[in-house]
């Protein structure tokens, strides 16, 4: 007779992150340079560039969560809440949708949501350290975080110190 609860025996080896995970992740860089430069040329592109600052920190921070749901789904010790760890993993997302209603809605726009978007990328290490006492993470896996954080949410405070509302 076969058991009517059957244990799921899948086992996720995690390996060192690869240097072309480095690679890839400093290029990810390139955009909000690119927007960064767009915005300090003075030229017609200024609100151009502070869109494409936006939307990038954004996309990437919403990125995270989904990073952080696949870490949950797959490296989750037995013992961790998987409640929190997949709350953590929504809230990047709901966090960038409410920078964004100013904008919609016609608010001050772009700097506090720049700004704001800034501060959550900067700190989203610190989830990942919450993150790394209840799943596994890969050896580099703080390293890179820590580096990219700093890269995209420092350029992205920068810009809102410089921008303009509109």
């Amino acid at each position: 007779m076969t058991n009517a609860s059957p244990q799921n025996t899948a086992i996720f080896t995690l390996r060192p992150l690869p240097k072309a995970a480095f690679v890839a992740g400093y290029a990810g860089l390139l955009p909000q340079i690119f927007a960064a430069v767009l915005v300090f040329s003075g030229s017609e592109y200024r609100w151009t560039g502070l869109a494409a600052a936006y939307g990038y920190a954004a996309f990437i921070f919403s990125f995270l969560g989904g990073m952080w749901w696949g870490l949950g789904v797959t490296t989750r010790r037995d013992d961790a809440s998987a409640t929190a760890i997949f709350a953590l993993a929504v809230a990047p997302s709901l966090l960038a949708f409410a920078t964004y209603l100013p904008w919609i809605w016609g608010w001050e726009w772009p700097g506090p949501s720049l700004a704001w978007l800034g501060f959550f990328v900067l700190g989203s290490p610190l989830a990942d350290r919450w993150l790394s006492a209840r799943c596994q993470l890969p050896d580099g896996w703080m390293k890179l975080r820590w580096h990219l954080s700093i890269g995209l949410g420092g350029i992205t405070l920068l810009l809102a110190g410089v921008t303009p509302t509109a």
